[in-house]
């Protein structure tokens, strides 16, 4: 499966990405690199919580760029 994700930077150094379409489902790193791993485990082991409930994730979430 393919999530977007949203990664933010930390003023005080490292990143943490969130996954929009899997309610509270985020982690951090100190590289992007490590960013990266670490989302991959939450979502590994979020979507065996789900399965393990019956249950999928929820249906793709749009990730739009706006200029204002």
């Amino acid at each position: 499966m393919v999530f977007k994700v949203v990664v933010h930077s930390e003023p005080s150094g490292g990143y943490w990405g969130e996954v929009p379409s899997l309610p509270g489902c985020y982690s951090e790193g100190e590289t992007m690199e490590e960013l990266q791993s670490n989302l991959r485990e939450a979502i590994s082991g979020y979507l065996e919580v789900l399965h393990a409930d019956g249950r999928a994730p929820d249906p793709e979430v749009q990730v739009l760029e706006l200029a204002v």
